[in-house]
Formats: structure tokens, C-alpha cells, sequence
């Protein structure tokens, strides 16, 4: 069992209770990020979004231009991640900038498809 868990009751991930229903557990759930605005009210997540956004920047990721008429621009979302230690110790705040390009429709949003193979 893991060292930060020695404080917890752990229960298998196939526990049934008495009405026969699986029972799942949320574990740190309110421990990350959804708001992108209270992220910026701390100095950590901060920094790695400015840190993300340099990093897009850098590699040429996306360019800024002008919405043609009659279409939608394609909505952002951040993503917050703790990544932890063994021990359940913060070793690090990650951060990504996502497009919702998901909301777009064929023949509508875009006409074209294009996936790059390796």
C-alpha cells in the first residue's frame, strides 16, 4: 500500500454494498483545478500557464488571424494537473491550453479534415 494512504481506509475498486451496486470513490477530486480563473489567482498555476502559452508560442502551435465572416471561432479550455510523488507529495503543476474542437460540425464549421500520420 502506498505510504499516503496509510492514514486511509482503502477499499478494493471492486467492492459491492448491500444492494449488489459497485461502490467508487472520487479520490482527490477537489484537489485540481477546473476554473481558469482561480488559477490565476495563484502564483503556481499561473506561472505554468504562462509557461504553457510561451511553450505554443515557441513552437509556431497555432497563429493569430482574422475570423472569416460567418464562421465560429473554435473554444478553449484549460486543464489543470497535479502530478505527485509516491509519497503523495506535490512533485509538480501541469497545465495545457485545449481546443474544444469537438463543438465544430462537418459542412458546417469546416469542410476538410486533416490528420497527420508519423
Amino acid at each position: 500500500m502506498s505510504s499516503r494512504l496509510v492514514d486511509h481506509e482503502v477499499i478494493p475498486d471492486n467492492e459491492v454494498n448491500d444492494e449488489g451496486d459497485f461502490v467508487h470513490f472520487a479520490l482527490l477530486a477537489d484537489s485540481e483545478l477546473i476554473n481558469y480563473e482561480i488559477a490565476l489567482t495563484e502564483k503556481v498555476w499561473k506561472d505554468v500557464m504562462i509557461e504553457e502559452l510561451d511553450a505554443i508560442n515557441r513552437n509556431h502551435t497555432w497563429e493569430l488571424t482574422k475570423l472569416p465572416t460567418n464562421k465560429k471561432a473554435i473554444d478553449m479550455k484549460w486543464v489543470f494537473k497535479l502530478k505527485l510523488k509516491p509519497n503523495g507529495e506535490i512533485s509538480k503543476h501541469k497545465t495545457r491550453l485545449v481546443a474544444r474542437g469537438f463543438m465544430q460540425k462537418a459542412g458546417i464549421d469546416y469542410f476538410e479534415v486533416y490528420a497527420l500520420v508519423a
